[in-house]
């Protein structure tokens, strides 16, 4: 049986947001939140956890625009984007938020911006995408990365989970660390229903590294605490979305 997580060792000092208040500030900043379609606005009302990232970004004399991916889970298994386009109309005046469904819509308000070409000594791309920037390097925590690894794979309960082989190999950790991919544990779209995922990454000593992706959900008949571990993102998501289609 799962122990629910203390919340101090995965969260920051200051919890995310739970989908509606991710969505509330959302709207409440945007000035055409009006003009989203009202099935939007009904779908994202089953919202199980969300993530939001950097999607482009331009900056030149003074003026700039960046644009963010917003996305919600729901209930069902599928999955609701919301475009944010921020801007500034004047070299260094305030930034302006804008909202689209579409992806199309944010392209066509973004062209209609107007920004200027970049000075021709600027080194990167007017459009800077986040596969063109380098990942951070993993600050990694050096303290009992066998036993967290021992811990991590004693908690899941699926059935697929990562064998002996991944535990032996596991076993010679030298570093690990715990980053929230998605969703926050103990607050989602629906009350008394949480969902988490998470990536562990592990530092060998010959200086490869290994990732198990754990998903923590209340998503069980009696709404208890569960994790489940897996070796690849895809798989923990596609275990995050076959949970959230039974509920549904």
């Amino acid at each position: 049986m799962s122990v629910p997580y203390e919340t101090a060792a995965y969260e920051p000092a200051e919890s995310p947001e739970s989908p509606e208040e991710h969505l509330e500030r959302l709207l409440g900043r945007a000035l055409n939140s009006f003009e989203l379609p009202d099935e939007v606005m009904g779908q994202l009302e089953s919202a199980l956890a969300h993530a939001a990232s950097l999607h482009s970004a331009h900056h030149s004399a003074g003026l700039h625009r960046e644009t963010y991916r917003h996305t919600w889970l729901l209930a069902d298994g599928s999955a609701v984007t919301l475009w944010e386009l921020v801007h500034n109309v004047t070299p260094g005046g305030a930034p302006e938020h804008e909202v689209y469904a579409d992806e199309e819509e944010l392209q066509a308000a973004t062209a209609r911006l107007g920004l200027p070409p970049d000075p021709a000594d600027w080194e990167l791309p007017a459009l800077m995408r986040l596969w063109a920037i380098p990942e951070p390097r993993h600050v990694f925590d050096f303290a009992d990365s066998p036993d967290h690894a021992r811990r991590l794979l004693r908690r899941a309960e699926n059935p697929d989970r990562p064998g002996d082989q991944t535990a032996a190999l596991l076993a010679t950790a030298a570093a690990h660390e715990i980053t929230q991919a998605f969703g926050r544990p103990g607050r989602a779209g629906r009350v008394g229903l949480s969902y988490a995922l998470y990536e562990h990454v592990f530092l060998l000593p010959d200086g490869s590294e290994v990732s198990l992706w754990e998903v923590e959900h209340t998503a069980t008949p009696d709404g208890r605490h569960m994790c489940e571990v897996y070796l690849s993102e895809a798989a923990a998501r596609d275990a995050m979305e076959r949970r959230a289609a039974r509920l549904g």
